[in-house]
């Protein structure tokens, strides 16, 4: 009977193996394919692969494609799957595909260059809900079928350095009028996108993003240096918070991870005789092991009501009728009566709007005629078109006006950003800003509402105006800015900030520094005072942090260099602090709060933006981090736990 047993598996014995390898492969498949840009091979090109849709098991995988334009998914299940492909300044491009028991999949994903036009010459925009689809068959793909897709929407993956180079610096203060009157702003309007522009009501879906990609990895034998400007602009948190306190999911374009890590304050040293004092601290990586971050950490130097400069403020109130809505005018409102309330005895105010035409409400007044100034702000009222370069030619006139030496000599834009009459284009008014700027007239920006928001726009106005750039979602956030963060807002105690972490190639294989992707500078222009670069006002902290494949921890493996100018000044100063031993934690549960924290946000940013990274900065490690920087009763790091809870959920996970 056992020789008859035997006998019997020997014969079928190969045949059960056979089946069983069978069966087994049946269970999993392979998506591959290449994304061609213009015609060539895309690499770097950032490839999700998101399914089996409704199935257990589903699962968002990342990849990038290497220099062939090549990518690859393997263990695939069977089932329904949807791909995308997101490269800088091109086309984003969604494709569902249907994954056959043991088969392999190809696919072809074709993207295409974004045409520059219009006000956004310079840069590609996103808009809101208007990522083109394109459903493949979900029948029929079988081995080696292709599914050729061609792409129209933006949002981008890969950066590139690229010069920052500026024309040169006029001299400091506004010249007398009848010597030398400074240049009128030229009265600008960008061409409207392709879309419905909002001009009595609020358009829906009409909201512009930019999105400056995801940083990669650089091999430091190849480029030891990584040069950037500070950035201490918020606005990109605040509208993430609000999306998500509405139910749903900031655009990715919308997402900078470095406004989310500088959103929050951190307990650095302070400075005892510069303007600023910088820290520096390296742990291992709680996402990766063999990786380290190190986080570069600034602090401002304090000024007090008694020891801060004098303001004069100039309101440019956008009453257009896009803006007639109670968290559009009726918030500015609300904004700019409490910022009132926190100015001192010697400040002044102008105010002055801009529709369909332009009008200026209020003279330059003293702060102690406040009951004037409160009554007209309330007497604004929104209608017509948006005409903001004609408002921004009357602001510039007041405030050149009032202009006092040794001061603050500010103006404010509360807007949506949705301008859309004008006669000049889009660049003349950033020039017009940029000089303004350098003659001690600095601009910030106030964003208000949504639906028809232009942060873009918005940001770049108060790039060039030397100026902080802020979105108001509540009450709360405007009694934030204007009261707990006045100081820092309109007080800057140093201007043209950059930063410069110098990596050794010997102890040092790779490093990336974890978002301000639209604050790159070349290296070469670190030196180079004419390249414009960040302001950084008192009491501000700003952070950054760069992950870190580090082959010699022993060593000395970074220096972080930081030139800066004063305020009025013309001449840079230069400072060099090189990570000693001391800096070096062991494990990163060795850390503090505030690190913890940094990273908890960061986390949160490169999963709300699709970073490929996010694989690994996962939700739920950025969850047990921000538990961990918990303090009792500290609203800033509960509404972080709250904001990561609520993104995973929208993200369908637990």
């Amino acid at each position: 009977m056992k020789n008859k047993r035997a006998w019997l598996w020997m014969m079928v014995g190969p045949a059960v193996l056979l089946l069983a390898g069978v069966v087994w492969a049946a269970d999993t498949g392979t998506i591959t394919g290449q994304v061609l840009v213009d015609g060539k091979k895309g690499a770097g090109v950032s490839v999700t692969c998101e399914g089996p849709l409704g199935q257990a098991g589903h699962k968002v995988r990342r990849t990038a494609s290497d220099a062939k334009g090549a990518f690859r998914f393997e263990g695939l299940a069977p089932g329904n799957y949807r791909l995308e492909a997101i490269k800088s300044k091109c086309s984003t491009k969604r494709l569902s595909v249907r994954l056959v028991d043991g088969k392999s999949l190809r696919v072809q994903i074709k993207l295409t260059t974004l045409p520059i036009t219009g006000a956004l010459s310079s840069d590609d925009v996103m808009m809101e809900k208007s990522v083109d689809r394109e459903e493949a068959p979900m029948a029929g793909l079988a081995a080696g079928a292709t599914a050729p897709v061609s792409a129209t929407k933006s949002s981008p993956h890969k950066r590139y350095r690229r010069s920052k180079a500026k024309k040169g610096r006029g001299r400091r203060g506004p010249p007398p009028p009848s010597r030398r009157p400074p240049p009128r702003p030229r009265p600008i309007v960008k061409k409207p996108p392709s879309v419905a522009v909002a001009t009595s009501v609020e358009a829906k879906g009409t909201e512009q993003y930019v999105d400056h990609g995801v940083r990669q990895w650089v091999d430091a034998s190849k480029d030891k240096l990584s040069t950037f400007s500070i950035d201490v602009d918020t606005a990109s948190y605040t509208i993430a918070r609000r999306k998500l306190r509405e139910g749903r999911l900031p655009p990715a374009a919308s997402v900078r991870t470095e406004e989310f890590i500088n959103y929050f304050t951190y307990n650095y040293p302070a400075p005892k005789r510069d303007a600023f004092r910088v820290s520096l601290e390296a742990t291992p990586s709680p996402f990766e092991k063999n990786l380290t971050l190190l986080r570069v950490g600034i602090k401002g130097r304090e000024v007090t009501n008694k020891t801060r400069k004098k303001v004069h403020l100039t309101f440019l109130v956008d009453t257009s009728g896009s803006m007639r809505s109670r968290d559009k005018a009726g918030l500015v409102k609300k904004s700019l009566r409490y910022l009132l309330d926190q100015l001192a005895p010697g400040d002044t105010v102008a105010l002055c709007t801009y529709a369909g035409s332009v009008r200026e409400v209020l003279p330059p007044t003293p702060i102690r005629q406040k009951a004037k100034i409160h009554k007209a702000i309330e007497n604004l009222a929104s209608g017509g078109s948006t005409a903001m370069s004609s408002g921004l030619t009357l602001a510039y006139k007041l405030a050149y006006k009032n202009f006092k030496g040794n001061s603050v000599n500010r103006i404010i834009v509360c807007s949506d950003g949705d301008a859309n009459v004008g006669r000049t284009k889009h660049g003349d008014m950033l020039k017009s800003i940029k000089h303004y700027a350098e003659e001690g007239i600095t601009l910030s920006t106030i964003g208000f509402g949504m639906g028809n928001y232009k942060d873009h726009r918005m940001e770049q106005l108060a790039n060039k105006g030397n100026g902080n750039y802020y979105y108001m979602d509540s009450f709360e956030q405007a009694k934030r800015v204007f009261g707990e963060k006045m100081m820092g807002t309109l007080q800057v105690i140093a201007k043209d900030v950059k930063i410069q972490v110098e990596f050794d190639p010997k102890a040092v294989k790779k490093y990336r520094l974890v978002g301000y992707e639209n604050r790159d500078i070349a290296d070469k222009d670190f030196r180079n005072d004419k390249v414009d670069a960040g302001e950084i006002g008192a009491g501000h902290t700003v952070t950054a942090l760069y992950e870190v494949d580090v082959t010699n921890p022993r060593a000395a493996w970074a220096t972080v260099r930081v030139r800066w100018k004063k305020p009025q000044g013309v001449k840079a100063s230069e400072r060099a602090f090189p990570l000693k031993s001391g800096m070096k934690k062991t494990s990163f549960d060795k850390t503090g709060a505030d690190f913890k924290r940094a990273v908890a946000a960061a986390a949160l940013a490169e999963n709300l933006r699709k970073s490929p990274f996010a694989e690994s900065w996962t939700m739920a490690k950025a969850r047990r981090l921000a538990q961990k920087a918990l303090k009792k009763e500290n609203k800033e790091e509960l509404e972080l736990l709250e904001l990561i809870k609520k993104s995973v959920v929208l993200m369908g996970g637990k």
